[in-house]
């Protein structure tokens, strides 16, 4: 694997050292145990050395946290201090959590509130069920738009030229046999969602898992974010997919009326 040298970026280059310290961030906060040093230059493509720089600039500003006796680097607590700030300036967040603890009472099922960042849905926020066996996804975690329930539920919203543009970006990675791979099939999937006001990954991302999911809307008809309820195929059954696919939509659509918004044009909101 192709590695930059240290030589090869300028030292005046802040923009290019941002980027990358960035980079060293997201890859961290998507391995909860840690990475040594090795582990994140050979994931980044970035020399040893430079990894080593960044990853001591990030230290002393706490972003960043390295074990002594491991070696491991993990996220720091400034990062935290950072996301909270998000959260805090989103009020959809909190607002939501009633919503999701009432879809999790409602299906017995893991709940979740996902955004759309970067052309990936990120997980904002969940209310687990109490089931041993049951979906989980970190705060934090980034799962991609063609594949899953969320994702799909935010792209149903998107024009076809933001759509086309999103694959060309991203492409469509294919998990199971049972993920769409081909942008045809998508469109399809979307007007499907658009349809009957819900989203389903039926076992795309992992086999034997199913998610229902659906956006709510701000005052201009933007898709604001996406909620979901996940777990395992025996339990979201063919004959339950329906309900709960009504149950999330509907719940969507409180929180649209909660925050003041209205459904794009074309987008199916059950009992309207």
């Amino acid at each position: 694997m192709a590695r930059v040298s240290e030589s090869s970026a300028s030292s005046g280059d802040t923009v290019k050292s941002l980027h990358r310290g960035l980079r060293l961030l997201q890859t961290l906060a998507g391995e909860e145990a840690g990475m040594t040093l090795t582990e994140l230059a050979d994931h980044v493509e970035l020399a040893p050395s430079t990894t080593h720089r960044l990853l001591n600039t990030l230290l002393r500003s706490g972003f960043v946290e390295v074990n002594e006796t491991t070696g491991l680097w993990s996220v720091g607590v400034q990062a935290l201090a950072v996301g909270n700030a998000f959260l805090k300036g989103h009020d959809f967040v909190s607002l939501s959590r009633p919503f999701l603890r009432k879809l999790t009472d409602g299906s017995g099922e893991t709940s979740n509130l996902a955004v759309e960042n970067g052309g990936h849905a990120v997980f904002l926020s969940q209310v687990e069920c109490r089931a041993i066996v049951r979906a989980m996804a970190r705060p934090g975690d980034r799962t991609p738009l063609t594949c899953s329930g969320v994702g799909q539920a935010l792209l149903a919203c998107m024009s076809p030229e933001r759509v086309e543009e999103l694959i060309r970006q991203h492409g469509m990675p294919c998990y199971t046999p049972k993920t769409v791979t081909t942008p045809d099939q998508l469109h399809q999937t979307l007007a499907l969602a658009r349809e009957r006001g819900w989203a389903l990954d039926d076992e795309a991302q992992a086999l034997g898992m199913r998610c229902v999911a659906a956006p709510f809307f701000n005052a201009y008809g933007e898709a604001v974010a996406a909620i979901s309820i996940s777990g395992p195929t025996p339990r979201i059954s063919d004959a339950r997919i329906p309900v709960l696919g009504d149950l999330v939509a509907r719940t969507a659509a409180e929180i649209t009326r909660r925050i003041g918004g209205r459904p794009a044009d074309g987008f199916h909101v059950p009992g309207t």
